[in-house]
């Protein structure tokens, strides 16, 4: 029976770039999940117009973290055997999909997690200083209490092999949902590989909206994110799941 690879794109407000992205990844990807996260532009009319996709579509914005989490069910549910997560910003390059399936099937990984800086956090004038400051101190965290031995803990370019995702439960729904994630990837024991992809910043202005823009309001709330999963038991009463290692 052949492999079946799911291209999973959360999308908010991406009228600008939606469609020249979904038509250059389907150059490489026969199936396209779409998570609109309650766009209130252009980009639900533009997406139903489109034959080529599976849609879930959220009513209202209800954030990053919450897209995920779905297509994480919407993969389980349908029977993919990985899932591939990307961003429709024009900062995730379709032409690295082959790179991340070819990984995903060949190693013995249960993540390939992309990383814009497998040299380290060095300076680069287009990337906006605060991201780049927190990604490496939150990376630098992480590290430091699991040995994840990563280089970038917060690109979405990622490969998930779906049998491993009964092993976590997504519920942070917006921003700092990659520091539950990473804890529940430690719980469950599962591999971890990187795969470097080039670094882009189309819109340095971009904002994450309320008092995350403030980068030390942001940074706080991330590590109390990982405190608070790091402190919740390793079953959850109200499902029964058990987050032993799967492995």
């Amino acid at each position: 029976m052949p492999h079946r690879t799911l291209i999973a794109i959360p999308i908010f407000n991406e009228e600008r770039y939606v469609e020249s992205v979904l038509d250059e990844v389907r150059r490489y990807a026969d199936e396209i999940l779409v998570v609109d996260d309650g766009s209130t532009d252009e980009t639900p009319t533009l997406l139903r117009r489109r034959e080529d996709i599976h849609l879930v579509t959220h009513a209202e914005n209800r954030g990053y973290g919450k897209s995920i989490a779905d297509a994480f069910c919407f993969a389980q549910r349908h029977g993919y055997d990985w899932l591939v997560t990307m961003d429709c910003d024009e900062q995730h390059e379709p032409s690295y999909i082959p790179r991340f399936i070819e990984a995903a099937y060949s190693g013995g990984a249960d993540v390939i997690s992309g990383t814009r800086y497998p040299a380290g956090h060095v300076a680069d004038p287009s990337v906006p200083s605060d991201r780049r400051e927190i990604n490496r101190v939150i990376t630098e965290r992480l590290n430091s209490l699991f040995r994840l031995g990563i280089t970038d803990a917060f690109c979405g370019f990622k490969a998930y092999r779906v049998s491993s995702l009964k092993c976590v439960r997504i519920t942070v729904p917006g921003y700092a949902m990659p520091m539950q994630w990473w804890v529940q990837v430690w719980r469950a024991g599962l591999r971890v590989e990187e795969l470097a992809v080039r670094l882009i910043y189309k819109d340095p202005t971009r904002h994450f909206g309320g008092h995350l823009d403030d980068p030390a309001v942001r940074l706080d709330h991330y590590l109390a994110v990982l405190s608070a999963e790091l402190r919740n038991p390793a079953i959850l009463p109200s499902s029964g799941v058990s987050f032993l290692p799967c492995r």
